[in-house]
């Protein structure tokens, strides 16, 4: 019988994981997104309207059928066709109804529902049907997302759009028109990836992403991103990516929306509140993590940014750990 070759077993052989750390807007997202909630589908018949107060989340909608009227507070008015989806970035308050003449109802937050519960609004005229979530934000927003505009519109048939942004609009229709087992949860992944999608097209466009567009400010932004404990300055972050120190620091402020250092300042602390959210990490090693050498001068910047105290802002988030 031949002998039994184990040396595998002593020397396995590693399959090393994909870290997303390495990616600047998938850093962002992953520490500054705190959850993405669904609600319940939304059935309404004409005459019918929606008052939404502000609120500090981007909140989006996607127009199963019929139509809807938007009026998002200092942005013209659009109209939506079965199949557009419309992400309000920043909150704003805003007003979605079926005509200019019907009147809305203010809504809020309710309780969760149980599964076959149907949500509906208005009349018995023309039925339009919606889906509604938003995107929650822990603590203060990057400054990448700060420049995204007021509201951002999509449509699955505009053959400007790229393919796999439309096919996730659709993948969104068909699971919402004949929704099955853990379907909230699917929608919840979906609205993820075109939520992504979004970003990384507007990363084209004069905004905060714009900078991702940039190679030598995304290039910056990277090595930010990548040592964040690291003492940066102007000058060293120039020189790495090629450009004069002057020339670097404009060029960075007017594509990113702040200069370069406060940029990291702004991510330390981000970064800083992700590990005290999700990990137990003490706070001096968090501080240490992040560039700090002093747990006074840490927990002074932290308060300053997030608005909290290192413990009391772990004690807010402490029943998610």
């Amino acid at each position: 019988m031949a002998k039994t070759r184990n040396h595998l077993s002593r020397n396995p052989h590693e399959l090393a994981l994909d870290d997303p750390r390495g990616d600047v807007l998938a850093d962002v997202l992953g520490t500054s997104l705190l959850r993405n909630a669904m609600y319940r589908r939304i059935e309404c018949g004409a005459p019918w309207g929606m008052d939404v107060p502000e609120h500090d989340r981007a909140t989006f909608y996607v127009l199963v059928r019929g139509n809807a009227r938007f009026e998002i507070q200092g942005e013209p008015a659009c109209e939506l066709r079965a199949g557009d989806t419309l992400f309000i970035p920043h909150g704003t308050a805003h007003v979605v109804r079926d005509s200019k003449q019907s009147k809305p109802v203010r809504v809020c937050d309710g309780t969760p529902q149980p599964r076959g519960a149907v949500r509906r609004l208005g009349g018995t005229g023309e039925q339009s049907t919606l889906i509604k979530g938003f995107f929650q934000f822990a603590g203060r927003k990057p400054s990448l997302l700060e420049g995204m505009p007021r509201s951002i519109c999509l449509t699955a048939t505009d053959p400007t759009l790229h393919r796999w942004t439309a096919a996730t609009l659709q993948l969104i229709l068909a699971e919402s028109s004949s929704p099955g087992p853990a379907s909230v949860l699917m929608l919840q992944r979906l609205a993820d990836v075109l939520f992504v999608q979004t970003l990384r097209t507007l990363a084209t466009q004069r905004s905060g992403l714009a900078a991702l567009a940039d190679p030598a400010i995304h290039e910056a932004l990277s090595i930010l991103h990548g040592k964040v404990d690291h003492p940066w300055t102007v000058a060293t972050l120039a020189k790495k990516v090629g450009l004069s120190r002057s020339g670097f620091a404009a060029r960075f402020a007017a594509l990113v929306g702040e200069p370069p250092l406060q940029y990291l300042t702004r991510w330390r602390m981000g970064r800083a509140a992700e590990l005290l959210r999700d990990t137990r990490r003490r706070v001096a090693e968090i501080a240490s993590d992040v560039g700090y050498e002093s747990v006074p001068s840490f927990n002074k910047a932290f308060r300053r940014w997030q608005g909290a105290s290192p413990t009391t802002f772990r004690a807010r988030y402490a029943g998610a750990i």
